[in-house]
Parts: C-alpha cells; structure tokens; sequence
C-alpha cells in the first residue's frame, strides 16, 4: 500500500484521487508518520434493475391469479 504524508496529499489531493480511481490502490496518509487515514476507491453501483430486490423480501403464495374469485365480477359491475 502506498503512503503518502497529509501536507503532500493536501497540496496532491485530486491527481492523488485520480490515481487511486485508475489502480484501484489504497492510499494510506500519514501525520507525522502515524496512519491519519485510508483513501480506498469507491465501489461501482450496478445500475441493474432485474435482481436489484433479491434477498430483500419473499413471495408467498399466487401472484399471478386475481385476488377476487372469478365468480365475484359480475357483483363488481
């Protein structure tokens, strides 16, 4: 992991940024020598929409068939 001290990352912070978007290499920066804090690239979000729900909630039962019998439409109209 590459170090780099605060004042340096201060006056470097966005091509320091850049570089850890394009190696996806963490950063560890340093005050006078002791970890300050970890600059970690960020996780890409996937943008899909099929799947986006699984494991968030169950079906149960029928979803396909009308929740009203069939023989109650008529009482409907």
């Amino acid at each position: 992991m590459k170090k780099i001290a605060a004042g340096k990352f201060k006056a470097q912070c966005l091509k320091v940024m850049e570089q850890v978007r394009t190696t996806r290499e963490p950063v560890l920066i340093t005050k006078r020598g002791q970890p300050l804090a970890k600059l970690v690239p960020a996780e890409k979000l996937s943008d899909d929409f099929i799947g986006r729900l699984e494991g968030i909630f169950t079906i149960v039962g029928d979803i396909e068939s009308p929740i009203v019998p069939l023989e109650d439409w008529d009482a409907l109209r």
